[in-house]
């Protein structure tokens, strides 16, 4: 099925080509990263200052998630394309 023009009398088709095994990679390293994060706070909790635990798993988190969203935004950016539009100017 050929992708529709988003707007007809442009010459160019919008075309994303983003498949769930170009993302598949950086899901397992970041779920890797997460279990990582919670086993050090389990790890942790038995110290005598459990604080460190949350705190540590937290700021884990909050500083993967940053380059969570820009290694997926630029992959998804990567496979936006502009395709010439192969339709005949008269055709509507």
């Amino acid at each position: 099925m050929e992708p529709a023009a988003p707007f007809p009398g442009l010459p160019y088709r919008l075309r994303c080509t983003l498949t769930f095994g170009d993302i598949y990679g950086q899901i397992l390293i970041w779920m890797l990263v997460i279990f990582a994060s919670l086993a050090a706070g389990l790890a942790l909790m038995g110290a005598s200052k459990p604080i460190f635990a949350l705190v540590g798993v937290g700021v884990i988190l909050v500083m993967s998630l940053p380059f969570l969203l820009f290694a997926f935004t630029t992959t998804l950016l990567n496979h936006i394309a502009l395709e010439p539009d192969a339709a005949p100017k008269g055709a509507a």
